[in-house]
């Protein structure tokens, strides 16, 4: 079994940052995209950052420039640094891992954490 594990979520003063992990657990042979999205109250669910294998990124228009997504394969781990925190950023964050192959199989299955709470407030 393919399980997302996330860590590093919690409450931090506007400005300030926050590191965000997520580790693939299980067999795995490969993993195409990595990536976090997030879900404020009362909001829907929205992208923050894709990386993929070979390194290629995009952010949503309202973190660019302040947080930077991060892969190490050979971990099958995807980071997400946050730097100047806005209030607006306050949701839970949940890691991607897109078509991931197990051993085996020849399709991929996209697989969700289960989220890490970021708050930013004073």
């Amino acid at each position: 079994q393919v399980q997302l594990v996330e860590s590093g979520g919690g409450l931090v003063q506007p400005g300030g940052s926050l590191r965000l992990s997520c580790a693939a657990s299980g067999s795995i042979f490969s993993i195409n995209t990595m990536g976090w999205d997030r879900q404020a109250p009362g909001k829907q669910r929205e992208l923050v950052a894709r990386v993929t294998t070979g390194g290629s990124t995009n952010y949503a228009d309202s973190v660019k420039g302040r947080f930077t997504i991060s892969r190490d394969n050979a971990k099958n781990t995807v980071y997400l640094q946050m730097d100047s925190l806005k209030p607006e950023d306050t949701a839970v964050y949940y890691c991607n891992a897109d078509q991931v192959v197990v051993p085996g199989s020849p399709y991929g299955i996209d697989y969700w954490g289960k989220g890490t709470l970021v708050t930013v407030s004073s």
